[in-house]
């Protein structure tokens, strides 16, 4: 099997955990669908799992099932948007994005302006490739109307945001998450952003 995946039966005895849980975890949307790989092996069908994946997602359940309830724990892996909302100054006291992003892209926002999540995440994803150097501010601002646009239309379902360079011009796009994309010769793929994943980070910080 490729080196990127890993048997049921070896997941089971590396974490610890009982076949119970792992499809318990399953049916309460904690671990998605798709992971769940059926392959033919010489002793028949066996299920198979993304293993980086897998392995960090057993990781986070075990390490927070005690402070979050099962449901609490789907809503944040999922990729879809959480009715928490925060103010700027909530921002800044949680270190979730820096003073400069702030002050950059919420500059029209009053200082009690309820923001909603899908904003948060927006700038949160911005302000992470400004402080890496990767991101110009010009560059920023068209990143935030690239995913404001664009990103109500997966309505939910995981998708990336890639983020091209050539020549010194800079292009943003959105697809289907882990789709496979080629380029011409001299693009540069500064970033791409699997936005699943930014979401639960940013759902861990506001939680």
């Amino acid at each position: 099997m490729g080196e990127d995946l890993i048997s049921k039966k070896d997941l089971l005895e590396l974490t610890g955990i009982s076949y119970g849980q792992l499809y318990r975890w399953k049916r309460k949307n904690l671990i998605p669908e798709d992971w769940f790989i059926r392959k033919s092996t010489f002793t028949g069908q066996e299920t198979f799992f993304p293993k980086a994946q897998i392995l960090a997602r057993i990781d986070k359940i075990v390490n927070m099932k005690e402070d979050l309830s099962l449901d609490e724990l789907a809503d944040m892996f999922s990729p879809a948007p959480t009715e928490v909302a925060l103010t700027k100054q909530h921002l800044l006291e949680r270190n979730i994005v820096s003073s400069f992003a702030v002050e950059q892209f919420l500059h029209e926002q009053r200082d009690e302006y309820i923001l909603p999540f899908e904003q948060i995440l927006a700038v949160f994803m911005v302000d992470r490739l400004l402080q890496s150097g990767d991101l110009s501010l010009d560059e920023g601002r068209h990143m935030l109307q690239t995913f404001q646009e664009h990103h109500p239309k997966f309505e939910g379902k995981p998708c990336d945001l890639i983020f091209l360079r050539k020549l010194g011009i800079a292009v943003f796009f959105m697809l289907s998450a882990n789709g496979e994309v080629r380029f011409e010769q001299g693009v540069k793929v500064v970033a791409r952003l699997n936005i699943a994943q930014c979401t639960e980070e940013l759902k861990l910080k506001v939680l």
